[in-house]
């Protein structure tokens, strides 16, 4: 479903190495919305079981220069778009191609902070497009359990996790996980798309970049019994 990094990925990845945000939002702007959130929208969509009277509410964690955000928005969904750069925040409210508000209903909200801070509303998806490797790996394991905590039976987490193997893992600021370690942050949902990429590669100006990222949809159980 994912597509894979490129060989060739351009500057963008370079950007995001160094934590050059306002480069890589300008590097990526016009791209399409990840396929982690169009599948996790599909699925939704296919289940008709969101209540079409009250948009459902999804939080875009690390949302960029915007694209997931406005595809939810054109979905129909309310969305609450973090990011810890506020040039990110002044993309994503002044795109073009933001659908237009309906009366009564405020689709989209914007919050500053760094993830590790963030406080998530209880939500019907969390969002997180490259985003959770960014995370201090000492504050990872709060703010997984933040995220999943927010999201309500029956929703869904979409968004990527890097491996060990990726070149990244050498900077002491990410935070990368094995294919266990994943497997087991997950339980408690349902996987529905599971996808590895672990593969070399090199940056726009050849240098070696080694990939491994974790593409991952998944469906948050109803453990509840009936009548409880």
């Amino acid at each position: 479903m994912q597509t894979p990094p490129s060989n060739q990925p351009g500057p963008a990845f370079v950007h995001a190495a160094t934590r050059d945000w306002p480069a890589y939002f300008a590097a990526v702007r016009g791209r399409e919305p990840r396929e982690t959130l169009l599948g996790a929208l599909k699925s939704f969509d296919a289940e008709r079981a969101l209540d079409a009277d009250v948009p459902p509410l999804a939080v875009d964690i690390g949302c960029g220069e915007g694209r997931d955000t406005a595809e939810l928005l054109r979905w129909g969904w309310r969305v609450l778009a973090t990011d810890a750069h506020p040039d990110a925040l002044a993309l994503t409210t002044g795109r073009d191609d933001l659908p237009a508000s309906q009366p009564n209903r405020a689709p989209l909200e914007t919050r500053l902070s760094p993830m590790e801070h963030l406080t998530l509303p209880a939500c019907q998806l969390v969002n997180a497009s490259f985003a959770l490797p960014f995370c201090p790996p000492g504050a990872f394991a709060e703010l997984w359990d933040r995220i999943t905590s927010a999201i309500e039976p029956g929703g869904r987490f979409a968004g990527q996790f890097f491996g060990p193997d990726d070149t990244w893992a050498s900077l002491p600021d990410r935070s990368h996980h094995s294919r266990d370690q994943v497997s087991a942050m997950l339980t408690g949902f349902d996987i529905e798309h599971f996808q590895e990429e672990n593969r070399p590669g090199a940056t726009h100006d050849g240098q070696s970049k080694h990939w491994h990222v974790f593409h991952v949809i998944a469906r948050k159980r109803n453990d509840r019994l009936p009548n409880q």
